[in-house]
């Protein structure tokens, strides 16, 4: 997902994977996913997935590091790999957990979390997102868990859309449902940032990663209507509106759409 970081942590990592499936019993196959600045490091390890994440000794525990963990109590028909163990280690200055996965038997439907063209995705499956995000949103929000928070989208709203926020409607959301992250299954996989977000903040991601692509976009709003068409869903558009144009000038695919967004907000 994200270029290899600096030599010196590639080898920490690789180390730390390297340790990991051996204390599974299994073999790293050498496949290389990384996380942002090598936080993460991902690879087939025999017939499973294995996912390695490191934090500074002392500053492990939190949302996005109990994320997957906590997620397995989540209903099955969102799907999702199992996580079937976790294995947690430290050294003098790292801490390290390793998580293994079943593996997904296919592929991520884009190498990017963005769309740079049409992925063909039948309509059987654009029913089971729905499905899926419909069950996840009717779980009552984790009070410990927040994907976003209120004082969060109440300033950027305004900051960087122009638009104001009234009552917002919580659910429990992925909180970074981009193609990266979900598989042509569907599968929806890297769990660490989810809890409690706007309504239709997931959907609205869906859509808005996709405006590059202008003839899918219209069709992923047609799909996700019966989300992105109710009231209480304007403010999680608004919010990942917000969020890319914040972003745009750090992340080149965020500047990508900064453009298309704009339009988007036009329309609201």
């Amino acid at each position: 997902m994200f270029d290899a970081p600096a030599p010196a942590i590639v080898d920490r990592m690789l180390a730390a994977q390297q340790h990991a499936a051996n204390q599974f019993g299994l073999r790293a196959t050498g496949q290389r996913v990384w996380g942002y600045r090598g936080r993460t490091l991902s690879g087939a390890a025999g017939p499973h997935w294995l996912r390695v994440v490191c934090a500074e000794a002392g500053a492990e525990g939190g949302k996005l590091w109990n994320g997957p963990s906590t997620s397995r109590a989540l209903p099955s028909s969102v799907p999702r790999p199992d996580l079937y163990r976790i294995r947690d280690w430290t050294t003098d200055a790292y801490a390290y957990r390793a998580e293994l996965y079943a593996f997904a038997p296919d592929p991520i439907v884009s190498p990017r979390p963005v769309l740079d063209e049409d992925p063909g995705l039948p309509e059987a499956w654009w029913k089971d997102m729905g499905a899926a995000l419909e069950v996840l949103a009717e779980v009552p929000p984790p009070t410990d868990r927040e994907a976003l928070r209120e004082e969060y989208l109440r300033r950027v709203i305004p900051q960087f859309t122009g638009h104001q926020v009234d009552a917002v409607t919580w659910t429990t959301a992925h909180g970074d449902l981009h193609y990266g992250n979900v598989t042509r299954g569907p599968h929806i996989v890297d769990w660490e940032g989810w809890g409690r977000a706007p309504y239709g903040y997931d959907a609205a991601t869906l859509y808005l990663f996709a405006l590059l692509v202008p003839e899918t976009a219209a069709r992923i709003r047609t799909e996700l209507a019966p989300v992105l068409d109710r009231p209480e869903a304007r403010t999680g558009l608004l919010t990942v509106c917000a969020q890319i144009l914040q972003a745009q000038d750090r992340v080149d695919f965020y500047g990508e759409l900064a453009g298309p967004v704009r339009e988007q907000l036009a329309h609201l």
